[in-house]
């Protein structure tokens, strides 16, 4: 089982990103909390966590409403 992130742009729609491989969610969750900020400047606004084909969650880079 190989865990990966799907990066999403303001519409939805799928952007470039880094083409990490992790072997654990854990290991993909860490690095995510780690490169989330990048991603963000970058034009990512939201992900999805990946295992193989199955989506397991998606979550957002943009900081809450106030």
């Amino acid at each position: 089982m190989a865990w990966s992130w799907r990066y999403e742009g303001t519409n939805g729609d799928r952007v470039d990103g880094p083409g990490e491989s992790f072997t654990s969610q854990a290991d993909a969750e860490s690095w995510i909390g780690q490169t989330w900020r990048d991603l963000a400047t970058s034009g990512v606004t939201s992900v999805a966590l990946v295992e193989d084909d199955r989506v397991e969650y998606r979550m957002s880079l943009q900081p809450p409403a106030e």
